[in-house]
């Protein structure tokens, strides 16, 4: 109990020990020292001086030879437990003690600075000093948790004394204007530490979502024998001359396809994110403070969001339907087929140009170098690539082609430009699309997720909670709240007085 106390750094420590012991022995000192090492703060009191031993005395102890303390020992005598008895006055034993210093031996030349008065005075100048000294710092440690406290109280909000309308009125508003001002990065305390609200949705439009839709290739699922296949099966029973519009259709279609699932990703990921921002909302202590309204501000918010998911999931997946449906063979930055088919004979044939011997110029005539690939293989059927038997028997007995018919065995030439061709076309449209989709799909989840949420989530509050029956106990007071109301307030009060009373010392 006694170091609670004078572990305090602005204790003074009055360590009483009887003159007639050993002091090394002394408690009082003994604790003393153990938070007070030095003695900066200790005063030692030397009682039962009368008692001692005849030839015996405390000067050395006075001197600070035995256990110097910076504030020095002061001698003193109390009354006995016979004085007491006797009624000797406290007057009388002042007078005693006065005598018997003045006249002993040892002490009669200190005697100013013995006995019960020089103590009192002693004290009192150190106390005085030590207030003078402290005092500063107490009246900052009051200021800052008065200051704390009034904060804490403002925030706790007064007591209920207005309509529960009202109060839920004035819930709903701050929270619309937080919801709005997080996603508009409008908010008072902005944090410097991570992003949050509208800058984590920007993230997912412009990083994960972006990155993902440029990280589609087309030609991860699309084979050369998958092409091989569909552009013999769009040119029906009549073998095409030419690379088909139709086949080329048919694949893009599927690629484009392709988008629908990152997209519909997108909007879960910003759900995610308006929810995060709901949760960041309801953790204020505006919101605590109501703990069955704050519930039922979480299960509205939650519930409409996923409402309004619906049509904009519908809004995103008719774009890429949109994408699909119409393939804009005439889009200015899609490449020619001309352009394509000039790029595929450069790649697979490039052209030898002939150089005149004598003068070292190119020969204008080139006419010799023109791409075999226009030419048909000579020897090869249609369908040449399909089979490569050399059994003439079973040439011969023609049997009926197999129930799966797949495109198998080496490409002829011209399949091979045919092929490249429309991987070429597939690629310059496929680019197309995303550029558009990278673009157009977060801006549609803006319009119809984002936007929509702000601009009538503070309508559906005000319907569904001003037609709730239990109206009252929505904004009855978490108990916490009052309990910590009522004990800021006691605190606030207690300081204020302790301020008057240091600023009066």
């Amino acid at each position: 109990m006694i170091l609670k106390f004078i572990s305090k750094p602005n204790a003074i420590i009055l360590a009483v020990n009887g003159a007639n012991q050993d002091l090394a022995n002394s408690d009082g000192l003994k604790l003393a020292r153990e938070v007070d090492p030095e003695g900066v703060r200790t005063i030692g009191v030397l009682t039962k001086v009368d008692l001692m031993d005849e030839g015996t005395d405390v000067i050395d102890i006075l001197a600070g030879r035995v256990i110097p303390l910076r504030s020095g020992y002061v001698p003193v005598i109390n009354r006995g437990q016979k004085d007491i008895e006797n009624h000797k006055t406290i007057r009388d034993a002042l007078k005693d003690e006065k005598s018997f210093f003045e006249n002993h031996p040892s002490y009669r030349s200190k005697a100013q600075y013995c006995g019960t008065p020089y103590l009192a005075k002693k004290l009192n100048v150190i106390l005085l000093n030590h207030i003078r000294a402290t005092l500063p710092d107490i009246k900052m440690r009051i200021e800052t948790a008065l200051k704390k406290y009034q904060t804490e109280l403002q925030s706790l909000g007064p007591e209920l004394v207005s309509s529960p309308s009202s109060v839920v009125l004035s819930v709903i508003t701050d929270f619309c204007n937080d919801y709005t001002g997080i996603l508009e990065g409008q908010t008072k305390e902005l944090s410097s530490l991570e992003l949050s609200g509208g800058a984590r949705i920007s993230f997912v439009f412009h990083e994960i979502y972006k990155n993902g839709v440029y990280a589609l290739d087309p030609f991860d699922q699309i084979k050369d024998a998958d092409i091989r296949t569909i552009m013999y099966n769009s040119s029906g029973s009549a073998p095409s001359l030419f690379v088909g519009t139709q086949a080329f259709e048919v694949l893009v279609k599927q690629q484009i396809h392709r988008f629908e699932e990152p997209s519909l990703r997108c909007i879960n990921l910003v759900f995610d994110e308006l929810v995060r921002i709901l949760s960041q909302i309801l953790t204020q202590q505006e919101f605590s403070r109501y703990p069955l309204l704050k519930e039922q501000i979480s299960q509205i918010f939650i519930q409409y969001l996923r409402e309004i998911l619906v049509p904009t999931n519908k809004f995103v997946t008719d774009i890429i339907q949109a994408e699909q449906t119409y393939i804009n063979t005439a889009h200015p930055d899609l490449l020619k087929g001309s352009q394509a088919l000039a790029m595929v004979q450069e790649k697979l044939h490039p052209a030898k140009v002939q150089v005149d011997p004598k003068t070292g110029k190119p020969l204008k005539d080139q006419s010799s170098n023109n791409s075999p690939l226009i030419e048909e293989d000579k020897g090869s059927s249609f369908f040449g690539g399909f089979f490569t038997s050399k059994n003439k028997k079973r040439l011969a007995s023609m049997e009926a082609p197999p129930n799966v018919l797949r495109a198998t065995g080496a490409m002829t030439d011209r399949e091979t430009q045919e092929t490249e061709v429309i991987k070429l076309l597939i690629q310059s449209y496929f680019n197309i699309v995303k550029r558009t989709v990278a673009d157009i799909i977060p801006k549609s989840i803006m319009l119809k997720l984002i936007n929509e949420s702000k601009i009538e989530i503070q309508k559906v509050l005000l319907e569904k909670l001003y037609n709730n029956k239990e109206l009252e106990n929505l904004v009855k007071e978490n108990e916490v709240t009052t309990a910590r109301r009522k004990e800021c307030q006691k605190m606030v009060e207690v300081l204020k007085h302790a301020s008057e009373i240091v600023s009066t010392v």
